[in-house]
């Protein structure tokens, strides 16, 4: 078994990374290589700016590939509970933003010509109690009649023509989504933003910063420096450099994934017979879809943890193995060939921010659903440096730091067990 991303260790490699570290001038400076800054490269490249990306470790490294592949649209919040909180139209709004995150990564595969295996297959959120059912079906009727018509229910009666599993009690489809290999599409972001005239710096972590005038600053990792005339940061949960202010508002939460031997077809076909990006209900999260070469990638929270690492991510590759098996117990003695995990950004509402802030730029704090709208909204800081602020869906929303935090997130133990007391009361 590998302890290491099946995307990152099944991806071709990045190979057009500049040596060295950064010199001179740039019309911007990027802060992360991940899919928020490739994205906002590319499009800034395509502008004819003169762009730079810094990184501290390997493009897509992080949270961009060590996900669990998938391309969802749609809120991880209750759409009726959206809509409470933020009006219809302005809920609407922000659901329409992460349906253009699918639609823009879709048009950049086609664009660039990048060889990811996208696919729209369609996400299944499946009730893991029938209570949750029942709200899964007010949710639905109210997103097909305000915002999303290419939603449908699924009757408990006809699940098995879309999981070979007899514990779920109904689910509801999301028809937009999609899926990808998020190793591939990373590097294929990469190469576009070299082929495109940007430049990528890997293993440049930023050391410090200094503001010169406006939005301008000197940045240094421990290779160079540079001047940029403007700067976005891209980083979600790093810390590395000097950005304590954003670490007081993101809580890394990890997230924890492994991957089956390679399956029969004829075993997928039972299991998974439209190949869905498949969610359920609880707060302790489960999730699986395949991967192009028939495994069977399953992840979730297992635990509440702010850390990844072998031996953090064995405990919870461990607790995903009886989950899993617990899917689908013909997949109790399958080989489990990769375990790994990556930490989640989260903010205090689940809700990405994104600005400016001192003469910074930023867009972070996806929440678990950073693959598509990192992908939008690097395009959307792309405009939002050109001058067109109104352009950030985000811009409206206040961010305050969590009280009694500075970057250690002493409290997720007792989230937790709050959430897992949650899940068997219903």
């Amino acid at each position: 078994m590998k302890m290491t991303s099946y995307w990152l260790d099944s991806a071709r490699p990045f190979v057009s990374g500049a040596p060295g570290g950064p010199s001179g001038t740039a019309d911007v400076a990027v802060i992360g290589a991940g899919f928020t800054g490739l994205s906002a490269a590319l499009a800034l490249a395509r502008k004819g700016a003169k762009v730079v990306v810094l990184e501290a470790d390997r493009v897509a490294s992080a949270a961009s590939g060590r996900n669990g592949g998938m391309c969802n649209n749609g809120f991880a919040q209750d759409y009726g509970g959206m809509v409470e909180k933020f009006g219809l139209d302005r809920a609407n709004m922000l659901y329409r933003a992460f349906d253009a995150g699918v639609d823009l990564v879709e048009q950049i595969v086609a664009e660039e010509g990048i060889e990811c295996h996208f696919g729209r297959v369609g996400k299944l959120k499946l009730a893991a109690k029938p209570e949750h059912f029942e709200k899964i079906k007010r949710s639905q009727d109210l997103l097909a009649r305000n915002v999303d018509p290419e939603t449908s229910l699924v009757m408990p009666q006809d699940l098995p023509t879309e999981i070979g599993s007899d514990i779920f009690y109904g689910g509801m489809l999301y028809g937009k989504s999609a899926n990808m290999h998020m190793g591939e599409y990373g590097q294929g972001l990469a190469e576009a933003v070299v082929r495109r005239g940007g430049t990528i710096f890997e293993h440049n972590p930023l050391l410090k910063m200094r503001r010169v005038s406006g939005t301008s600053h000197e940045l240094t990792t421990p290779h160079g420096s540079l001047i940029a005339n403007q700067v976005l940061l891209a980083t979600g949960t790093s810390r590395v450099g000097p950005l304590g202010w954003f670490r007081r508002r993101l809580v890394p939460v990890g997230a924890y994934l492994i991957a089956t031997e390679p399956l029969p077809v004829d075993l997928l076909d039972r299991l998974t017979p439209r190949r869905r990006n498949t969610v359920d209900t609880r707060n302790f999260v489960s999730y699986f879809r395949t991967t192009p070469d028939n495994r069977i990638l399953f992840g979730g929270r297992a635990r509440f943890s702010s850390r990844s690492d072998p031996e953090a991510d064995a405990k919870s590759g461990t607790i995903l193995r009886r989950s899993m098996a617990n899917f689908f117990p013909e997949l109790a003695d399958a080989r489990i060939d990769y375990c790994w995990g990556g930490m989640v950004d989260m903010t205090s509402d689940r809700l990405p921010r994104a600005g400016e802030r001192d003469g910074l730029f930023y867009s972070m704090g996806y929440s678990g659903h950073g693959t598509h709208m990192a992908t939008y909204m690097g395009k959307i800081m792309a405009e939002v440096l050109d001058g067109k602020a109104d352009a950030n869906p985000w811009r409206d929303f206040d961010w305050p730091a969590i009280p009694g935090y500075f970057g250690t997130p002493w409290f997720l133990p007792f989230v937790g067990a709050y959430y897992r007391y949650k899940d068997m009361v219903g």
